[in-house]
């Protein structure tokens, strides 16, 4: 009998606190620890923090290995409202509460608090910089790259 193959519907959650640390300095553009997470047996967040970047390669490798749950994260860490929609369909309520952070909204910050949760607020907080960086980025008519 064939042993039933591992979900893909890891949350992030269930990663260890080390391997969240490493996230957030992936994410803060250490590239040191965005190699860890590649090469230390974690791809699929080394993905999607590059996703996260725009980098579309990351994204259609997270939907090609089974982390459409990543690439949706990815996708509506930019408002994109049908990768919301997903991921409640999908009951990814987590992410959600997550994509409120990153939003600065107070309630998905308490509750996250609540639940003792506090590296995910900073994890958010980071996610929020990178943010608003690519939009002053993209905002300047200096940095747009016409080619």
């Amino acid at each position: 009998m064939k042993e039933k193959k591992e979900t893909k519907r890891k949350e992030l959650y269930n990663y260890p606190t080390k391997v969240i640390l490493a996230m957030i300095e992936a994410i803060d553009g250490n590239i040191k620890f965005h190699q860890w997470l590649l090469k230390g047996g974690y791809p699929e967040l080394a993905a999607l923090i590059s996703a996260i970047r725009h980098d579309v390669a990351a994204f259609n490798w997270l939907m090609q290995n089974k982390y459409n749950h990543y690439a949706a994260f990815s996708n509506a860490v930019d408002d994109d409202e049908q990768a919301i929609k997903w991921l409640n369909v999908h009951n990814f309520n987590f992410m959600l509460v997550l994509i409120d952070a990153i939003e600065s909204k107070p309630a998905a910050i308490d509750w996250l608090k609540a639940n003792k949760l506090q590296i995910f607020i900073i994890l958010s907080k980071k996610i929020l910089k990178l943010k608003q960086d690519q939009n002053l980025k993209y905002a300047d008519y200096h940095t747009i790259n016409f080619n």
